[in-house]
């Protein structure tokens, strides 16, 4: 089953101020409050039918947000899970839209008292629920036959805030270059992606005037929405960042130059701002693109041209965010069905359904033993390519803590590199504007960071 296509996520400035909001009313008090040993009420279930064959079980409600081919694969895990054990009845409910969107629903859930157990959150969104302190611990849930030392360290890693482990690998990801064999080939480019920014800039200035397939090709494309997290990455490479904690660096010198080596880009004609730079690769507008490794099954399909992967490039250092989801169980979920929802994440652990999903959908193998899985070692030998994304492994870093913490962090940002990309305003001038909305933004919810985040 080929990899679906997955770009990064679309969040209206509307929805995100929703979410905000919602999260703020459902937390009360308690958002600037350290999590204490109190029990917490347990909330209701999400209503859903169970099967016959399954009434006298625990029913866990788990909700993804992946419909289509990825929705189909995570059924089947369901399906297995169940078929697996006499227990637990695990109730998918898929709510067919974004990280973000479910994460409205949920806070609005939380508001009504009527939770799922499970939920699959973004590596942006699961931060504010741990803000509002609605996530549930998971350490003491592990065991001798469902071990931490499953996952892979620096993805599980990532999940951990104040010394304890919120939020669980899953759909993980990382940008990926990709790039046209045969155009640059045609180009007298080396069959490799560019070892740094400034290579690519030069690479770029072969492509002009050389006509592929009734085109004149640019060298790259940016996205018009949600280009911040691959931005990020670009940022560590020039050496700067969004934030150092919650204080803000956009605005810095070396942010600026990274800002203005993409405005440079598109106002020299090599590169443009598009609705869907991945479209425009596989149709041959551009050389280039750098989009998420899940999208690489998808990307071999669609193109007539022999596709080619690398790293991203780096400049000063290389470094990529990582991106994707990762499951969380809710504290206001009774015991049982905690322990039961834990034991669903337990069998997604086994190297079998971790390879199973990973080899189904292009997801990064979030456990190490999947690799050594013969479904997963027969996709890395048919696709070479693949093999890429694991290596780059070594070049991740978790995204600095305002994009991750801050409301609408992500749009600010996006719209500022908008402004850069199309309408040629200067770096110096957007960052400082976008410097002062976050500011503000981040002023909003930094007594419960400092008061939960260590």
């Amino acid at each position: 089953m080929p990899a679906q296509s997955f770009g990064r996520r679309t969040f209206l400035a509307g929805s995100a101020g929703a979410l905000a909001l919602s999260l703020a009313a459902c937390a009360g008090s308690g958002a600037t409050a350290k999590r204490t040993a109190e029990k917490k009420p347990v909330y209701a279930q999400p209503e859903g039918d169970v099967p016959a064959e399954y009434a006298k079980r625990q029913r866990v409600v788990a909700w993804t947000t992946w419909g289509s081919t990825t929705g189909a694969v995570v059924a089947e895990l369901a399906k297995r899970f169940n078929e697996s054990q006499s227990d637990i009845f695990l109730d998918l409910q898929s709510q067919n839209g974004t990280y973000d969107e479910l994460a409205q629903k949920l806070a609005a859930g939380l508001q009504a008292k009527q939770i799922p157990d499970l939920a699959i959150f973004s590596e942006v969104t699961w931060h504010k629920f741990f803000l509002n302190d609605t996530l549930e611990p998971l350490d003491d849930y592990f065991t001798k036959s469902a071990p931490r030392a499953a996952y892979n360290s620096r993805l599980l890693d990532e999940g951990v805030l104040s010394g304890q482990l919120w939020w669980v690998p899953f759909a993980r990801s990382t940008p990926l270059f990709y790039y046209n064999r045969d155009l640059f080939a045609q180009a007298g480019l080396p069959d490799r992606a560019p070892k740094t920014w400034s290579e690519m800039r030069e690479w770029g200035a072969e492509l002009k005037g050389i006509t592929y397939n009734g085109n004149q090709p640019k060298m790259f494309a940016y996205p018009q929405v949600d280009g911040d997290w691959m931005f990020q990455g670009v940022l560590w490479n020039f050496g700067g960042g969004i934030s150092k904690g919650l204080d803000i660096t956009i605005d810095d010198a070396a942010s600026i130059a990274a800002g203005e080596y993409e405005r440079k880009l598109v106002a020299d004609k090599l590169a443009y701002m598009a609705t869907a730079p991945l479209t425009d690769f596989e149709n041959g507008l551009i050389a280039a693109a750098e989009d998420s490794t899940g999208a690489l099954g998808s990307v071999v399909q669609n193109s007539k041209f022999e596709v080619g992967t690398g790293f991203v490039p780096g400049e000063k250092s290389q470094e990529v965010p990582t991106g994707g989801g990762g499951f969380s169980i809710m504290a206001n979920s009774s015991t049982s069905r905690k322990k039961a929802a834990f034991e669903f994440l337990s069998f997604l652990a086994k190297p079998e359904q971790a390879a199973y999903w990973t080899t189904s959908t292009g997801y990064m193998p979030v456990v190490d033993a999947a690799k050594k899985e013969s479904s997963f070692v027969d996709l890395v030998k048919k696709n070479p390519n693949f093999e890429v994304a694991i290596k780059q492994m070594d070049k991740t870093k978790k995204e600095d803590d305002v994009r991750l913490f801050v409301p609408n962090a992500n749009i600010a940002l996006y719209e500022g590199l908008q402004q850069i990309w199309s309408k040629n305003a200067s770096a110096k001038s957007v960052f400082a504007d976008v410097a002062e909305t976050l500011k503000r933004s981040e002023a909003q919810i930094r007594a419960a960071y400092e008061s939960r985040v260590k």
